[in-house]
């Protein structure tokens, strides 16, 4: 059996998680990865500017980088913030923020999502967040509650049970 797949459960066994949960599960998710973005900053930014610019003085302005490198460094961070969470839904289904609210992400089937449903879903969902929230507005429609990247890729956030 595939290491990457859970056994498939009733996907009615849990239910579908609500919007207050996940956005408490979101800000969680949130302080990981501005831990992420400095990390990123400190590590590739950082020895770039030097790289382009040397050590600043006192008495100058750090001007910013060509807009291909700001392109490619904005490229680069938008791919580590996916990649967090691709490894973390594909690995076990759950982010760190998920974890703490009892979240799981699956297939409808209970089965983890699969790798372009991760891929999808990493792309999609501050897409969702960027219009106003709308998409994240969308789980308060009745029947299944899901939100609009939900739908799009095929999958569910269901809220797990506590454990003993």
């Amino acid at each position: 059996m595939n290491q990457h797949k859970t056994a498939p459960t009733n996907s009615t066994a849990y239910p579908i998680a609500g919007l207050t949960r996940r956005i408490a599960a979101m800000v969680y998710d949130l302080f990981l990865l501005a831990a992420i973005v400095m990390a990123y900053a400190l590590t590739v930014i950082t020895p770039l500017r030097f790289a382009f610019y040397g050590m600043p003085s006192s008495d100058s302005s750090w001007v910013g980088f060509p807009l291909m490198v700001n392109i490619a460094l904005m490229t680069g961070l938008a791919f580590i913030l996916c990649g967090y969470f691709f490894i973390c839904w594909r690995k076990q289904g759950q982010s760190m923020g998920m974890k703490a609210w009892r979240l799981k992400l699956q297939q409808s089937s209970g089965e983890l999502a699969s790798v372009s449903q991760c891929w999808q879903r990493s792309l999609l969902a501050p897409v969702s967040l960027a219009f106003f929230g709308l998409g994240y507005l969308w789980c308060l429609i009745p029947p299944n509650r899901g939100c609009v990247h939900d739908r799009l890729t095929g999958t569910q956030v269901v809220t797990l049970p506590k454990s003993k």
